[in-house]
């Protein structure tokens, strides 16, 4: 089970609580140039706000990321969110040092490359045009509480109840309702921090994130997330380490989510605590 960041006296990173968390950090130290760090977006390197549009990444997140890559074998964002918005509020987009960097956004649907500063993606699931459709009918008579509001996200739409009255209530109020929803246009629905997204399917964060590993050759990989949307991908980092491949999980930490707490090598105190590690794992890779 990880524990809050605790730090060692060498070499200044956090040490992980887990062994196979500990036999990746060595293995990265040792051959960054084969290492992929993969970052979720919200939660991880922007901190969580009630208007999903005024996110912004933490304002050292992109110079560390920026110090960082040129030192390993890739940097990748791996998000929900459309892969242009999530370089738009992350300010990724022409900064020296991130020329290689790939946001893989919609859950790995989307991918926008630095190189080109162009995205990529198939054509949208018809699913999502019908629920987005049936979404307000369905909301009226499940009874959604004042501050329940909808996020369109083009190849997703997520309902947000964070504004709520009673949040949690609001959440729970909903998820029958919108999982029915979903599975009558062949979606699925992604329960996130006070909001549910409904979603196609064949798309999540772990197939993204070894899709990413086979395309960029990495033997390595650090995997940060904060979600239970991450999960997929704390998921595939432990199928790597069972064929033998370190894989080193991060836990931006909350109070909402324990999940990946749970389940990680190292948990650190929010898009702070990430930067703060990502900065102390460039500084000592020199």
């Amino acid at each position: 089970m990880g524990t809050q960041e605790t730090h060692s006296t060498d070499p200044g990173l956090p040490t992980p609580t887990t062994a196979p968390g500990r036999d990746a950090l060595r293995a990265i130290l040792a051959r960054p140039r084969t290492t992929l760090v993969a970052l979720d977006f919200d939660g991880t390197l922007a901190p969580i706000v009630e208007n999903p549009d005024d996110a912004r990444a933490h304002p050292d997140a992109v110079p560390v990321l920026a110090d960082l890559a040129p030192k390993i074998a890739s940097v990748a964002v791996i998000t929900g969110r459309p892969a242009a918005v999530a370089v738009r509020n992350g300010g990724f987009a022409g900064v020296p040092g991130l020329e290689h960097l790939a946001v893989l956004g919609h859950y790995g649907a989307e991918r926008w490359d630095a190189r080109t500063g162009t995205v990529s993606a198939p054509a949208p699931h018809p699913g999502v045009a019908a629920a987005r459709a049936e979404l307000p009918a369905v909301l009226d008579a499940a009874g959604a509480p004042e501050g329940t509001w909808v996020e369109e996200k083009g190849r997703a739409v997520a309902v947000h109840t964070r504004q709520a009255r009673d949040p949690q209530a609001a959440f729970e109020a909903l998820r029958q309702p919108l999982t029915d929803l979903a599975a009558r246009h062949g979606l699925l629905v992604e329960p996130g921090r006070m909001v549910l997204e409904l979603r196609p399917p064949g798309v999540d964060k772990g197939v993204a994130l070894l899709e990413h590993m086979r395309e960029t050759g990495a033997e390595a990989v650090l995997y940060a997330g904060d979600d239970l949307g991450d999960l997929p991908a704390f998921a595939a980092v432990e199928k790597l380490r069972s064929d033998g491949v370190p894989g080193l999980l991060v836990a931006s930490g909350s109070a909402e989510v324990t999940e990946l707490a749970e389940r990680a090598d190292l948990v650190v105190d929010g898009p702070a605590g990430v930067v703060r590690l990502l900065r102390t794992l460039s500084d000592q890779l020199g």
